[in-house]
């Protein structure tokens, strides 16, 4: 009984061990920087640690990206609208390189956003968000209309946050779930598995973007932050969609035809709800175009920007 009892015990030390070496992110986080001439630039916004990057010169684009995303997002993106505009893409707070706070809203992140605008010293920026990183950018654009110029929703959140209406996976690491997925390992089974359904063309589930998307669920806080945010969409399902009407600024809704994660039918809503929103669909693509198909959103982008 006892052979048998430390046998067992060996065999859960080793699969812990295995799993926690396949954890290790596969390719180095945040080496594509250097390769797109962008630095990582912080910024303190209140009791809050900002990661950003800034590129170009022109008017200013500000990209907000979505749950579990960073920075990275965007990355063949930004070169193309660096070209004609001051181009700055930051982690919101909760993701990315940026801080975790432990009480983590949903109002933190347009505020974090107009917190970045003034220390940069940006009056106006147009716009750009994906997922709730477009929730994020309908707030702003709603509620300090004189500080957006242009707003593109790019598989907006905003229909969907109701518990039941979020991905199953977003919906677990936002619940009570998240503090036991904290300790566990195999992580990168969970992020995989993530990226499998939001992307069409599943070879762009790459070693590198797995490694982006992996590294920051390893940090301290991370999914005690992702709890405290989901319950505040709880206690506010309806702030992005009630914000909508209040909307003056020029609006395009981009969207990937091949949505698992936001439907497509919730573009028509976004279009329906705000005044003169013009609607763009991205054939074969699934919910982050700017990653799947950059090329086409980039070009998108700077027709409608300029």
């Amino acid at each position: 009984m006892r052979r048998t009892l430390l046998v067992g015990l060996l065999l859960v030390a080793l699969g812990l061990a295995a799993a926690t070496w396949y954890d290790r992110p596969p390719v180095t986080p945040g080496s594509w920087l250097a390769g797109a001439g962008l630095e990582a630039r912080y910024e303190t916004l209140g009791r809050q640690r900002v990661r950003f990057v800034r590129a170009g010169a022109g008017s200013a684009v500000v990209l907000i990206h979505g749950f579990a995303s960073s920075i990275y997002t965007w990355k063949d993106v930004i070169p193309a609208l660096a070209a004609r505009h001051d181009t700055i893409a930051l982690d919101l707070p909760g993701f990315g390189e940026s801080d975790r706070p432990a009480d983590l809203s949903l109002e933190d992140l347009p505020r974090a956003v107009i917190g970045l605008m003034d220390r940069l010293g940006i009056e106006r920026a147009a716009l750009v968000g994906n997922s709730m990183g477009g929730g994020a950018a309908a707030i702003v654009a709603a509620t300090a209309p004189g500080r957006v110029s242009r707003l593109v929703l790019i598989d907006a959140a905003g229909f969907n946050m109701e518990p039941q209406g979020l991905p199953g996976i977003v919906r677990v690491t936002t619940s009570w779930a998240a503090s036991v997925l904290g300790l566990l390992p195999a992580k990168r089974l969970v992020v995989e598995s993530a990226l499998r359904q939001v992307f069409h063309d599943d070879s762009l589930v790459t070693k590198e973007r797995v490694s982006e998307y992996l590294a920051p669920t390893q940090r301290p806080g991370s999914f005690e932050a992702l709890r405290s945010f989901g319950a505040s969409l709880g206690d506010h399902p309806e702030a992005v969609a009630a914000a909508l009407p209040a909307i003056s600024v020029p609006t395009l809704v981009i969207w990937g035809d091949d949505d698992r994660w936001i439907p497509l039918a919730d573009a028509d809503r976004f279009v329906a709800a705000i005044k003169g929103a013009r609607k763009v669909v991205v054939p074969a693509c699934g919910h982050t175009p700017q990653e799947e198909k950059p090329a086409e959103v980039a070009r998108l982008l700077l027709e409608f920007l300029d």
